[in-house]
């Protein structure tokens, strides 16, 4: 095979993924492991699990999980990459902790990770970094010999992510009405986040308003945009609008939100709108819920033609994408010269998570990063 698909040092590559309940008895317990140490009662908990029960209790993602690592495997396999490809979930099963022992016991000992999450911030990056930390802790506790973990790089503006946006924006234009078309608004979707966690989100240096969280993902809507007008010879007006939002409502989180932003989008007259999910990797419960449901329902309220574009999820130029992530940080480690690639501009990102990036609400500790306690 071409040196180019060698993956060494690396021997196995793992899938880290949030997890979601696959039956309506999975629910709370889901619910409950992602409130831990919250104090958030059982009531309450099942109040929110109404939007899973809407969909009989099962979140899509595991699901998409599952394709997407069908289609790692066959796009590994028919490029002569020989690295096999592991699932773990933060949230529920398969666990993060059992896979990597799981990983261990089958002698992997250099792991590459990749997390369902393009963007910075600290529960797209930092809590997975955190999540790895406490499982390695429990392997070295049972007396396990501990691997070394690496995370590839923030892939937001990776060609292999992008592109598969582009068609899925051109498509939803392509299904409204021709009479509506020409006008129509894109609204660029992604999951709001507190306006602190915004600001301290990257690297140090990229602390500020927004944050890397904010600047990466108007660098992608900017390449999606662009990309749609040469597509399509109509420069549609676009904006950043956020969705999904929790916590209590005193702490001020990012807006506007995707249901007031049709209102106030109908209200200055634009005849359509295409909602684009680029902030999220597959069609899980929070697109289908917040966007699909919530979100379609409040443009029919205001008579707006409104369609939503798709996520990536398990398209083949998602997964050679990884392949070329995957090559790009075997190489880098090997000492070789690699050219990442990347699109728009705020170029490649980071391998190594630099010390303060997306920081954490309090102290603890991460792996995959320059203040990782397992070097």
């Amino acid at each position: 095979m071409p040196d180019v698909l060698d993956a060494s040092p690396y021997d196995a590559l793992l899938l880290l993924s949030f997890g979601g309940p696959e039956g309506p008895d999975d629910v709370v317990p889901f619910l409950e492991n992602v409130t831990r140490g919250r104090g958030i009662p059982k009531e309450r908990l099942k109040e929110v699990g109404q939007h899973y029960f809407l969909f009989g209790g099962v979140s899509p993602i595991n699901a998409q999980n599952r394709a997407l690592l069908d289609a790692l495997r066959k796009d590994f396999a028919e490029h002569g990459l020989d690295l096999p490809v592991y699932w773990g979930n933060r949230n529920w099963a398969p666990y993060l902790t059992d896979t990597l022992r799981e990983m261990v016991r089958d002698g992997r000992r250099r792991i590459l990770v990749l997390a369902t999450s393009a963007y910075a911030s600290y529960s797209g990056c930092r809590q997975y970094r955190e999540n790895l930390a406490d499982a390695l802790a429990t392997l070295e506790a049972e007396g396990l010999e501990l691997p070394r973990i690496d995370k590839l790089r923030h892939y937001f503006n990776h060609p292999g992510f992008v592109e598969p946006m582009v068609d899925g924006v051109v498509r939803s234009l392509a299904e409204l009405p021709e009479e509506v078309r020409d006008g129509a608004h894109i609204a660029f979707c992604t999951h709001s986040i507190p306006n602190s966690a915004a600001d301290t989100s990257g690297p140090v240096e990229e602390h500020g308003d927004g944050g890397a969280y904010v600047r990466q993902h108007l660098d992608v809507a900017e390449l999606i945009a662009d990309a749609v007008r040469e597509r399509t010879g109509v420069d549609h007006p676009w904006q950043l609008v956020y969705q999904s939002r929790s916590g209590a409502p005193h702490i001020p989180w990012l807006e506007p939100d995707i249901c007031d932003h049709l209102e106030e989008r109908h209200a200055a007259g634009v005849p359509a709108v295409v909602m684009a999910p680029i902030g999220f990797v597959s069609d899980h419960m929070e697109v289908l819920y917040d966007l699909d449901t919530e979100a379609i329902a409040k443009a029919e309220e205001l008579g707006l033609p409104v369609r939503r574009s798709a996520t990536v999820g398990a398209d083949p130029r998602f997964a050679a994408a990884v392949r070329d992530l995957v090559l790009e940080r075997a190489g880098d480690e090997r000492g070789q010269e690699v050219a990442p690639c990347a699109l728009g501009a705020l170029g490649a990102s980071h391998n190594l998570c630099p010390v303060g990036c997306c920081p954490a609400r309090a102290p603890r500790p991460a792996a995959a990063g320059a203040d990782s306690p397992y070097a």
